[in-house]
């Protein structure tokens, strides 16, 4: 199976005045343009996930929402393991159940959880992977995923694309 990882797009810069929960803080404009442009592109090239997992804060929801309209609407489904301080084995749990239903799989979340998380699937969980805004990383499994045996397929980022 193939799980995408992504960090989500470009949001506003915090302001305990404008969003004083700042899981509330959206996406700029221009970050969902961007990414929309990059996905579109990712789409083309193959990535196809089946259900698409986000963290329940407003800019990773909004994120998912970009994917799943280039995708002509796979599920979104709002995990809390994927808030800030992600839980990986939760996250492998749920994804190896989706395994039996889905190919490909996508996690919008956070930095600097998403490094966090890609390092512990392709290796010792030691390594140090940049992965800027809206960025997405491609790993690959043989069967369902588990720590430390995943290969990573490719990691790009808006700059390389739009």
């Amino acid at each position: 199976m193939d799980l995408y990882i992504i960090r989500h797009a470009w949001a506003a810069e915090s302001d305990d005045s404008r969003w004083p929960d700042d899981g509330t803080r959206p996406l700029t404009a221009e970050g969902k343009e961007r990414f929309a442009r990059m996905v579109k592109k990712l789409v083309g090239c193959g990535m196809t996930p089946g259900v698409i997992a986000t963290s329940p804060l407003v800019r990773c929801v909004e994120t998912a929402r970009l994917l799943a309209v280039a995708l002509d609407g796979p599920k979104i489904v709002e995990l809390d393991e994927l808030q800030p301080g992600s839980d990986l084995q939760g996250l492998v749990r749920w994804t190896a159940r989706q395994a039996a239903k889905h190919q490909q799989v996508a996690w919008v979340g956070h930095a600097p959880d998403v490094s966090r998380l890609v390092a512990a699937l392709i290796g010792n969980g030691s390594s140090l992977i940049h992965f800027g805004k809206g960025a997405v990383a491609a790993i690959r499994f043989d069967g369902k995923p588990t720590l430390e045996a995943g290969e990573l397929q490719w990691l790009v980022t808006a700059k390389t694309l739009v």
